[in-house]
C-alpha cells in the first residue's frame, strides 16, 4: 500500500512539475521527426528565445501545417528577424507563430503579393479580418525556409496566449526524444553585501567540482565566506538526436533543505525579455562569451519567471554556521543534475578585491542622468541600468568618444548626441553616428539629423563616433548579362551592398512598373520571380535603384529579353 502511494505521489510530483496544462487538440506544425536547435527560454543574445526551433533536416521546403483550425491574423515579411512569418488565432485564444519560412501556400502567397504590390514594398506588415483566410487544421499554410536573421535553415514555432504571451509548445504536447540529463561547465559564488567574502575574494569566485556518488551529480570545494552571498551557474541541455547546446527548462536553489529560489520557463511577456541580461552575468558573457545564470536576483530584475524566492535568493552567512546549498538543474523531460556545495561561516581578510574604476559620474539606478564631454552629450532615463555605478565618459586619442563600456548591459536606450556645428551643410550629409564592432569597424547606429545636432539611441554602450561616407552601392548582376536573352531563367538576381552605412532602400522597375524584389541581406541577394507578371512584349528594361543610410545612391540599368507567354 506503502509501495503504491510512493509511485503515485513521484507520479503526481513529476506531472506538477511540468505544469501540463489543458490544451486544445493542437498538431505538430511539421510531419517530420521532431529534433530541437533551439528550445523555449533558451538564453540568446539580449533575450529569451520565445519559441522552439525545430531542425529540418538541412533543407528548405517543408510542408508546414496549422496546428489547429483558425485563420491568419498576420503576416510579416521583413529583411532581418523573423523574415517571413505567419500567425494563425485559434478559437482557443491561442495564437500559433511560424517563422524563418521560405514561402507561404499558394493561397496565402497570392494574397501576399497583391498587397506588397499594392504598396510597392517587400516588408509589409498585414492583418487580414477573421473571416478573409482561414485554415483548417493540418493544412498546408507554409514552407519552411531560412529566411531572416535565421543562422540556417529550421522552423521557429511559437504558441502565446490570448495575452500574446509566449508559451512553452512542450506545454501544449509536442513531444521531443530526450534521455540527457543538463551539462553543468561551472558553478560561482559571489560575495554581493559590502562586508561579504568567499574565499577571501570579494569578487566572483568559481568553485571546483567533483563526481558525486549519485549519478548526475557533482559536490563542489568547500566554500569559506561571510555576509550576504549567491550563486550562478553555466549550464546548459542536449536532446537526444541532436549535438545542439540548448537552454535548461528550470533551476533550483536550496539552503539546508529549504528552496530559497527557481525559475522556470512556461511563459514569459516581450516586455520583459530583456531582463535576460539581470539573469545572467552579462560583463562575464560580453567578456568570455559565458552564461552564468544568477541564482539570485538583483534588486530591479522583473522577471516574472521566478518562485519560491526568499531574500532575493541571497544567502547571509555567518561566522561559525554550516550550511548545505543545493542547485538543481532540470529539462522538460525532469531529467536533473544536481550540485551540492558545502559553506562555512569564516570571516577572512579579502587578498583578491573588485577592481572598481570611480569617476565623476555615479549612475544611480531611481534617476536620469544628462552627461556632456567635448561635442558629445549622452542623457541617460530613470532605471536604465540594473544596478549603481561610476560611468565613464572620455574621448581617446582618435577622437572617438568612449561611453563607458559594451560590458555593462542598459535595459532602456540611452540617447548619444553629437554637435556637428563644425561641419558644412554639404559635410554633414554624408556624416553618420557609428559605434565600434567587435571587429573594429565602424558600424552605422540609425542617426537622426536635425540642424547641427545628431542623435542616435541605443542600448549598447561603448565607442562611438562620426564617420563619413561618400561611397554608392554598388550592383551586380548575377544570372543575367545587358541585352541577352533569358528565357529560361525563373528568376532574376541581383547582388547589391554597400560597405559603410549599409543598404537603406531598394526600388525596382521593369518597363516603368514597380517589381517585387525579395532582399536576403545576409547573402546581399535581391531576387525576382518572373512568375509575379506576364509580360506581353520581349523586350524589358529594367532600372534598380538601391540607396545607403546616408543618402548615397546607385542607379543600374539592363536591357534583357524573353519569350512572351501565349
Amino acid at each position: 500500500m506503502y509501495r503504491l502511494f510512493y509511485i503515485f505521489l513521484l507520479f503526481f510530483s513529476f506531472a506538477f512539475s511540468q505544469q501540463k496544462i489543458n490544451t486544445p487538440d493542437f498538431r505538430s506544425p511539421l510531419d517530420i521527426p521532431i529534433i530541437l536547435s533551439g528550445t523555449f527560454g533558451e538564453l540568446r543574445s539580449n533575450h529569451f528565445h520565445s519559441g522552439i526551433d525545430i531542425k529540418t533536416k538541412q533543407k528548405e521546403g517543408f510542408e508546414v501545417f496549422a496546428i489547429g483550425d483558425g485563420y491568419v491574423s498576420r503576416i510579416k515579411i521583413q529583411h532581418w528577424g523573423f523574415g517571413k512569418a505567419l500567425y494563425v488565432t485559434h478559437s482557443s485564444g491561442h495564437t500559433s507563430v511560424y517563422a524563418h519560412l521560405k514561402k507561404l501556400s499558394p493561397k496565402l502567397e497570392a494574397y501576399l503579393k497583391k498587397q506588397q504590390y499594392a504598396k510597392e514594398s517587400y516588408e509589409i506588415q498585414l492583418y487580414p479580418k477573421p473571416s478573409e483566410l482561414t485554415v483548417k487544421k493540418g493544412e498546408v499554410i507554409a514552407y519552411s525556409g531560412n529566411s531572416g536573421s535565421s543562422g540556417g535553415p529550421h522552423l521557429h514555432f511559437e504558441i502565446r496566449d490570448a495575452n500574446s504571451k509566449p508559451m512553452n509548445p512542450m506545454l501544449f504536447g509536442i513531444d521531443v526524444k530526450d534521455s540527457h540529463h543538463p551539462t553543468v561547465n561551472g558553478v560561482f559564488a559571489y560575495a554581493l553585501s559590502k562586508d561579504a567574502q568567499v574565499n577571501a575574494s570579494d569578487n566572483m569566485v568559481q568553485l571546483q567540482l567533483q563526481k558525486g556518488k549519485k549519478n548526475h551529480s557533482y559536490i563542489a570545494s568547500k566554500v569559506y565566506a561571510s555576509g550576504e552571498i549567491g550563486f550562478g551557474i553555466n549550464s546548459y541541455d542536449r536532446q537526444d538526436l541532436a549535438f545542439n547546446k540548448n537552454g535548461v527548462y528550470q533551476v533550483e536553489s536550496f539552503v539546508d533543505g529549504k528552496k530559497n529560489f527557481s525559475y522556470t520557463f512556461n511563459k514569459f511577456a516581450f516586455s520583459e525579455s530583456r531582463y535576460i541580461n539581470a539573469l545572467i552575468d552579462y560583463a562575464r558573457f560580453k567578456t568570455l562569451k559565458q552564461r552564468i545564470q544568477r541564482c539570485f536576483l538583483l534588486p530591479s530584475n522583473k522577471l516574472s519567471i521566478y518562485k519560491n524566492v526568499v531574500n532575493n535568493g541571497r544567502v547571509l552567512v555567518e561566522e561559525g554556521k554550516e550550511y548545505t546549498i543545493v542547485l538543481k538543474v532540470k529539462d522538460f523531460k525532469n531529467n536533473m543534475t544536481t550540485i551540492t556545495i558545502p559553506v562555512v561561516g569564516k570571516k577572512q581578510n579579502v587578498t583578491q578585491q573588485k577592481k572598481e574604476i570611480v569617476t565623476n559620474h555615479l549612475i544611480t539606478q531611481n534617476a536620469e542622468h544628462s552627461l556632456k564631454e567635448g561635442d558629445v552629450s549622452v542623457y541617460i532615463p530613470k532605471n536604465t541600468f540594473y544596478e549603481d555605478f561610476y560611468f565613464d565618459l572620455s574621448k581617446d586619442k582618435d577622437g572617438r568618444y568612449i561611453i563607458h563600456n559594451e560590458n555593462v548591459p542598459a535595459h532602456k536606450n540611452i540617447t548619444i548626441s553629437f554637435d556637428v556645428s563644425k561641419y558644412s551643410a554639404e559635410e554633414r550629409k554624408k556624416l553618420f553616428i557609428a559605434s565600434l564592432d567587435r571587429k573594429n569597424k565602424p558600424s552605422y547606429s540609425t542617426t537622426k539629423k536635425k540642424d547641427t545636432k545628431f542623435t542616435t539611441s541605443t542600448k549598447s554602450l561603448g565607442t562611438y563616433f562620426l564617420v563619413k561616407d561618400s561611397i554608392p552601392p554598388t550592383v551586380k548582376p548575377v544570372n543575367f548579362a545587358n541585352d541577352k536573352w533569358i528565357s529560361n531563367k525563373k528568376q532574376l538576381k541581383v547582388k547589391i551592398s554597400d560597405d559603410l552605412s549599409g543598404i537603406r532602400s531598394f526600388r525596382g522597375t521593369i518597363n516603368g512598373k514597380w517589381i517585387l524584389f525579395e532582399y536576403d541581406p545576409k547573402k546581399d541577394l535581391l531576387t525576382y520571380d518572373f512568375d509575379d507578371v506576364n509580360f506581353t512584349e520581349a523586350k524589358h528594361n529594367l532600372k534598380l535603384i538601391v540607396t545607403d543610410n546616408v543618402g548615397n545612391n546607385t542607379t543600374f540599368t539592363s536591357t534583357f529579353y524573353r519569350k512572351t507567354k501565349n
